[in-house]
């Protein structure tokens, strides 16, 4: 029988940490041991989480309790500033981590690749954890040297703190990779008169177009639109609810003891 993994969540006060101790709790070979918020040091959070997670989970503010737990696995949906303090401690008391947190830049991957080696830990990283986002991910890196031009709209929540989101800087990294591969030339953008500021979205890798909304009533949404003579190319995926993530989310608690240093993207996991 295979042993139970010790799970600690970083960031459960949170909407995605809420929804990640849920997930945890209904999974049979996991068990939810920790739970660390800053939020914890008000006496209200602190039950009412204590109440959600049961008698078996530590809540509290400090993240030394994710040791004195014995956590197997810590998950951690906090921001970019937060995690880039307890990822690295996380790596020194050899405690593999799962990161959902959004807002971490290049030269923060390759930090935390030199902390997570292996020995004795190692980290999943993926800008999103919905199984359908990954697979637009790889259908548009399949598609973009062989269309003339592309451009990204993500839409996500208004409380969303960072634009654009992490998913479509991937997505766009990923997309001028392979037209480089293929020695297809970076992208340009003909505009020569900007009425308004910003108006053509940023230009992120290989010049690809990023249009970021922010709306009440949204989750995480992103459409990739690709043009070539007289044709065009939609492809879009859509989360309705946070539980779209959970499944991405397990998956990685599951195989990171298994998965020898720092992995970006869910796309190993899933053999693609």
């Amino acid at each position: 029988m295979t042993a139970v993994i010790r799970v600690g969540v970083v960031g459960g006060a949170g909407r995605m940490g809420r929804e990640v101790c849920r997930a945890v709790l209904e999974a049979e070979d996991l068990e939810l041991v920790a739970v660390v918020d800053p939020a914890a040091e008000v006496g209200g959070v602190a039950a009412e989480l204590a109440d959600e997670v049961g008698p078996s989970a530590v809540v509290a503010s400090r993240r030394e309790v994710l040791a004195e737990a014995g956590v197997d696995v810590a998950v951690d949906f906090t921001i970019a500033d937060a995690a880039r303090q307890t990822l690295p401690w996380l790596a020194g008391r050899g405690i593999h981590a799962v990161v959902g947190t959004t807002g971490l830049r290049p030269e923060d991957l390759a930090s935390l690749g030199r902390a997570f080696t292996g020995d004795p830990a190692n980290a999943v990283i993926a800008p999103n954890f919905a199984i359908g986002a990954v697979l637009l991910m790889r259908f548009s890196e399949l598609a973009a040297p062989f269309m003339e031009s592309v451009e990204i709209v993500e839409l996500h929540h208004d409380r969303k703190r960072d634009a654009p989101s992490g998913t479509a800087l991937r997505t766009a990294e990923r997309m001028a990779a392979a037209r480089d591969r293929a020695g297809v030339p970076s992208l340009s953008d003909a505009t020569t008169e900007v009425v308004l500021e910003g108006a053509r979205g940023g230009a992120a890798s290989g010049g690809v177009r990023i249009h970021s909304v922010r709306l009440p009533g949204l989750i995480a949404h992103q459409e990739v639109i690709f043009g070539a003579l007289g044709q065009s190319l939609s492809m879009r995926h859509d989360s309705y609810d946070r539980r779209s993530f959970m499944p991405g989310v397990l998956l990685a608690v599951r195989r990171v003891r298994g998965l020898p240093g720092l992995t970006v993207g869910l796309d190993a996991l899933l053999g693609i």
